[in-house]
Order: structure tokens, then C-alpha cells, then sequence
């Protein structure tokens, strides 16, 4: 099966060419170091010729208001490229609790992004994934100065970059869809407690506040960045991960 991997040299979409590669399909990388633009169009046809699949897993260079504006041209582009090249499933990696978090201009724009898809021409699938490990360094500190790191209690269920690109891999070489897939890690943590594991870890003696007005999540609450009972949950455990990832 030949699929075309859309932000395929970036953290998960690279893992997802190498992973549908060694599962023996034809996987092209295309992002704007192969000659791709989504914004333009340009290089959008050729990327796309031959593909059976088209895997979406590219990023919005920003994450102000001009994400929306990304998301929608590049989705509209790739919809329609992808009805003129016959392609029979499209796939995007979207954030689980996308549509919970209305104050977020980023996960805004992710919502429209499904929306578009879901209104599209073509047989889909939704995989949604929760915070990347990968990402928790960056969420922990934000919000920090010499002698301490403030952080919401927000509840999160993070997980592998690695686990996301095995989720992603597999809903793109089966049937589509129609639908959303929540895939997380394993466990969940007020975000207040992901900064004390992540802190120790590193052997990091700052001391980690509990601020709710702290932050990307500051006032989110709940249980809507988590994934449910109904998510695949992946195997990989963060407390394990961080300390081989240095």
C-alpha cells in the first residue's frame, strides 16, 4: 500500500514512515523540506500521486490565531488533492479533549480541522492522542523561575510519541473510520504532579507551586484531557520513559 505521510519528517511522523516501511508498505515523507506546501499548494499533486492513503500529522507553525488559518487552507487543500488523486482514506492526528477546551485558540483550530474532514469528500479516521511526553519538559517549565515551577492541578494521561505513531500507523493501513480514536498512556497525573516526577528526574531541586491560573491549562478542569474508558491505552509508563530520555 503506498501512503503519503504529510508532516512526515517531524517527531511523529517520521516514527510513522519508519514504522509503515518496516511493516512493508511504501511510505513518502512530505513536508516543506521535500518541496511541499500546504499553504500554496505547491508540490501537493505529486506528493500525492499513486498514494491509496493520506496520513496528516503536520503542525501548525504557530499556535496563535493564525493556526486557524493553517489548519482550514491546508485541510481544504488536502481534501481536495486528495479527491482529484483518488484517494481513498484520509487520516489526521488530532488531541484528545480537543472540543472541551474552547479558551485555547490552538485546539480551536484543531476542531476545525476535524470538522473540515469530517464535512470532506473522502473516508476518514481521527486518531486522538493526548500530551506527548516529548512535550512535558516544555509544559513544566514554562511557568518557572530560578527557585520555582507553577503549575495547575490539571488532570492529564500522557504518553509516548512513539505510542502515538504505532496508534496512527495502525488506523492508516486499516479500514477508515468515520469516527474519532482516543489513544493515551496508561496513567494520569494532576499536571502539579507530572512537574514533581519530571523535577526529580532531572535531580532539579526547584520547588513545584500548585497555581491553577499557571500555564497552557491554567483553568482547565476536570477530566477532559484525559481519555476515557473507551481509549486504547499504550503500553509505555512515564515515570519509566523519563528516565531514559535524557
Amino acid at each position: 500500500m503506498k501512503l503519503t505521510v504529510i508532516g512526515g519528517t517531524g517527531l511523529i511522523g517520521s516514527q510513522v514512515v519508519q514504522k509503515l516501511t518496516a511493516a512493508g508498505h511504501q511510505a513518502v515523507p512530505a513536508a516543506l523540506s521535500t518541496g511541499l506546501d500546504l499553504i500554496t499548494g505547491q508540490g501537493l499533486d505529486q506528493a500525492l500521486e499513486g498514494a491509496e492513503v493520506v496520513v496528516n500529522v503536520a503542525n501548525s507553525p504557530t499556535f496563535d490565531e493564525a493556526s486557524t488559518g493553517f489548519f482550514r487552507t491546508s485541510m481544504d487543500n488536502l481534501l481536495a488533492a486528495g479527491e482529484g488523486a483518488d484517494v481513498r482514506h484520509q487520516v489526521i492526528l488530532s488531541i484528545v479533549g480537543v472540543d472541551q477546551v474552547p479558551q485555547l485558540v490552538y485546539y480551536r483550530a484543531k476542531t476545525l480541522q476535524e470538522e473540515l474532514l469530517r464535512q470532506g469528500p473522502t473516508p476518514y479516521s481521527i486518531v486522538r492522542a493526548t500530551q506527548f511526553f516529548e512535550f512535558m519538559n516544555t509544559l513544566v517549565f514554562e511557568t518557572s523561575d530560578d527557585t520555582t515551577v507553577r503549575l495547575p492541578a490539571t488532570c492529564l494521561q500522557p504518553i509516548a510519541s512513539a505510542d502515538v505513531a504505532d496508534a496512527v500507523a495502525d488506523v492508516s493501513t486499516g479500514t477508515p473510520l468515520r469516527a474519532t480514536w482516543n489513544v493515551a498512556g496508561p496513567d494520569v497525573f494532576p499536571l502539579d504532579e507530572l512537574g514533581r516526577l519530571t523535577l526529580a528526574a532531572q535531580r532539579d531541586n526547584r520547588t513545584v507551586i500548585t497555581d491553577d491560573n499557571a500555564g497552557t491549562f491554567a483553568g482547565v478542569t476536570g477530566d477532559v484531557l484525559t481519555a476515557g474508558p473507551d481509549a486504547h491505552l499504550a503500553p509505555t509508563h512515564y515515570q519509566d520513559w523519563i528516565h531514559t530520555a535524557r
